[in-house]
């Protein structure tokens, strides 16, 4: 039977290591929120994190906006957020309208309180190896791997999907030495997918379409890891497809696995930036 990567296991022991930080260490924290229109999606996504800070400790502040916001109000409010000396961190909630320049909205976001550490410097600073605020969902992904005593290291791992928030920087994660996986980005234009998938020890699924990965794309030594979520008749549903549960040595369900460890790591970085700012 294969090995379930339990992400709200995990994301529940870091979350209480948090919260004992924050209380002993007597750390006054704000997590800050920009939500851009009503996807439902993204809302209940705002809405966990929100939770999650009032679980740990970590004060609120929220601003949501409607769909037709012009890209001007989005910038104003980072910019309160960047001034609001209770604000420690925050997040731009992603996907922005196509309306919107999604690079220039986080261009404007203050490198020392980029929470989701997806600002230019930040991950210019990932690039070079330089101590950052890592990226959420990939460092989501490293340590809910780790916390199974699955290691990286020597691991043919392959990503489908070279998006800017989870296959890009994954794999200047994924590269580093501490980690020591070797990392094979794919993407629209690549040949023969299945093949390369076969081969692989370890997959990440982050391209947001819905049960893409099937049992002919996998061998069962493989480590499975959902990355996408698509909404479907109100469901929500990862990139891979549950008949790959049965055959693969491990996997991340869809809910339950990289989300709340996503959540939690958001957490850990407002705690971060809360020390160091």
């Amino acid at each position: 039977m294969a090995q379930i990567l339990d992400g709200r296991k995990a994301a529940d022991e870091i979350k209480a290591d948090l919260s004992k930080k924050i209380r002993e260490e007597g750390l006054k924290l704000g997590l800050g929120t920009i939500l851009v229109g009503d996807d439902p999606g993204s809302r209940a996504y705002v809405e966990g994190k929100h939770r999650d800070c009032g679980e740990v400790g970590i004060d609120s502040i929220r601003i949501d906006l409607p769909a037709n916001a012009k890209e001007s109000e989005v910038l104003d409010a980072v910019s309160r957020l960047n001034h609001d000396s209770k604000c420690t961190g925050f997040i731009v909630q992603l996907p922005l309208p196509n309306a919107i320049n999604a690079e220039r909205i986080l261009e404007a976001v203050n490198p020392e309180k980029d929470a989701d550490g997806l600002h230019p410097l930040n991950l210019g600073r990932l690039v070079l190896n330089q101590k950052t605020i890592l990226p959420c969902t990939p460092n989501a992904i490293v340590e809910l791997v780790e916390r199974n005593a699955i290691s990286w290291a020597g691991k043919d791992v392959v990503v489908i999907g070279r998006g800017t928030t989870v296959g890009r920087p994954l794999g200047l994660l994924l590269t580093q030495k501490r980690i020591n996986a070797t990392v094979t980005l794919t993407h629209t234009g690549t040949k023969n997918l299945a093949e390369i998938t076969k081969r692989a020890d370890i997959i990440i699924a982050a391209i947001g379409k819905s049960h893409f990965l099937n049992k002919d794309m996998v061998s069962s030594k493989a480590v499975v890891i959902d990355v996408g979520l698509t909404r479907v008749n109100g469901k929500l549903l990862g990139d891979v497809n549950p008949t790959v549960h049965e055959i693969v040595a491990a996997f991340s369900p869809v809910p339950g696995g990289v989300g709340p460890m996503t959540r939690a790591l958001l957490l850990r970085n407002v705690v971060e930036l809360g020390r160091t700012n």
